[in-house]
């Protein structure tokens, strides 16, 4: 039997994804001036925003067990 997907004629695009390849088609097409490392913001602040998250759970779990 196959199995349908629930995402037919659904398109999900991911924002960071998206703002990104917005970003680089402007820089490609000379639109902007940024460097590249603001091009490529989206990516790394995104990774920057969940390391922080992830690193908060950590601290606060150490905290509540009473080993720091």
């Amino acid at each position: 039997m196959k199995k349908e997907s629930k995402w037919y004629g659904r398109h999900r695009h991911d924002p960071v994804v998206v703002l990104t390849l917005i970003f680089v088609v402007l820089k490609a097409a000379r639109f902007i001036s940024w460097s590249w490392l603001w091009v490529l913001s989206p990516i790394w602040l995104t990774f920057l925003f969940f390391a922080a998250i992830f690193s908060a759970i950590l601290v606060g779990g150490r905290i509540a067990k009473g080993k720091w």
